[in-house]
C-alpha cells in the first residue's frame, strides 16, 4: 500500500502591501509611452520625433517611419520599415543605403541592417513655429527698465514692452 502524502494547509501569504500615495503623472508618463513604442518595435521614440533631422526635410516630408524590428535578443541588425506616400516609395528605394547609413550614425552603431518599404498614407507634421525677433525696447521705457537688476525679469519686461511698442494697434475691447 502507497503511502499517500497528505497536504498540509498553507499559511496564508500576506496581502501585497498598498501604497496609497499620490505619484506625479511624469512618473507615470515614461512607462505608458516606453511601453506603447515597445509594443510597435520602437525601441528610441526619438526615431519617430526626430526623422526629420534625421533624413533631411525633403526625405522626411513624403516618409515616415514605423517600427524597427530586431533579431530575437539583439539590439542589431535590425529592420527598419517606412511609410512612404504614393509614388515616393520608388523614389525611396534609390536612397536606401544613404537613409540606413544616416539612421545608423542616429543610433551611434549598426542598428538597422536592412529597410522595408510600404506605401500608405503619412501623417503630415505641425510646421515649426517662428517666433518672431523681438526688436529693442522703445527708448522711453527702456530708462525705466535700467533700475532692474535681475537679468532675467529685465530681458522679459524688454521684450513684453517691444512687443506692446511693434503691435500696429492696440486690441478693442467690446
Amino acid at each position: 500500500m502507497g503511502g499517500r502524502m497528505s497536504k498540509r494547509p498553507r499559511a496564508p501569504l500576506p496581502p501585497p502591501e498598498r501604497q496609497n500615495r499620490s505619484r506625479a503623472v511624469s512618473e507615470l508618463l515614461p512607462a505608458v509611452g516606453g511601453a506603447a513604442f515597445r509594443r510597435f518595435g520602437f525601441v528610441q521614440s526619438a526615431v519617430v520625433s526626430r526623422w526629420p533631422e534625421i533624413v533631411g526635410e525633403r526625405l522626411a516630408a513624403v516618409s515616415s517611419p514605423e517600427s524597427i524590428r530586431f533579431p530575437m535578443g539583439k539590439k542589431q541588425d535590425g529592420t527598419l520599415t517606412l511609410t512612404c506616400r504614393g509614388a515616393h516609395a520608388v523614389m525611396m528605394q534609390h536612397v536606401l543605403p544613404e537613409i540606413t547609413e544616416r539612421v545608423n550614425r542616429f543610433f551611434g552603431y549598426q542598428a538597422v541592417a536592412r529597410i522595408t518599404i510600404r506605401q500608405g498614407e503619412i501623417t503630415r507634421r505641425a510646421p515649426k513655429r517662428v517666433l518672431p525677433e523681438l526688436a529693442p525696447a522703445p527708448v522711453e521705457l527702456g530708462a525705466s527698465l535700467k533700475t532692474i537688476a535681475d537679468p532675467e525679469l529685465k530681458a522679459v519686461l524688454e521684450a513684453l514692452a517691444s512687443g506692446v511698442a511693434n503691435r500696429p494697434s492696440l486690441p478693442q475691447v467690446k
